[in-house]
């Protein structure tokens, strides 16, 4: 296993030293769920949440974390962002899974470190913002599963979560 990147040789946290890293095309696809009553899940498909279309909100607000992510994360790098992509699943209560809403964030850009931070902020923060749009009708939603599923680009190479 590789030593943590973010220590220099006495412990101290540090911002990893990209600039001898060649620039290369990656990709980042992370995802995650919010799951709900049945009911949330018609309010927001109908799109009659008394705060409005609830997906394309949480589309725009993933797109914004995504950018803002070196904001967030103290040692991420700010990158320029060539791409972000935030799509969503909704899928009906069945057997013992609950309704729920699934998130899919692919971010890319052509640089000298990957987006997988990026595409994980995306998630996190769409998924957040379907929590606070529909938190007046199920305070009981609960996020889980966020997870990087691939990245390619750079010198580690493809990454794809079995």
């Amino acid at each position: 296993m590789s030593s943590l990147t973010h220590f220099d040789a006495h412990g101290q946290a540090h911002m990893v030293d990209v600039a001898a890293k060649p620039a290369t095309h990656r990709i980042a696809v992370a995802a995650g769920r919010i799951a709900m009553q049945p009911a949330t899940l018609a309010l927001i498909e109908s799109g009659s949440a008394r705060k409005g279309d609830v997906l394309g909100i949480a589309r725009i607000a993933g797109i914004q974390g995504a950018k803002k992510t070196s904001e967030l994360i103290p040692l991420c790098h700010p990158l320029a962002i060539t791409r972000v992509a935030v799509d969503f699943e909704t899928r009906a209560a069945q057997g013992d899974a609950p309704a729920q809403v699934l998130c899919t964030a692919t971010v890319e850009t052509v640089g000298p470190t990957g987006v997988e931070m990026e595409a994980l902020t995306a998630v996190q923060v769409a998924l957040l913002t379907v929590y606070d749009m529909c938190k007046a009708v199920d305070r009981g939603m609960t996020i889980g599963d966020v997870r990087v599923l691939e990245k390619h680009g750079g010198k580690s190479g493809s990454f794809v979560a079995g």
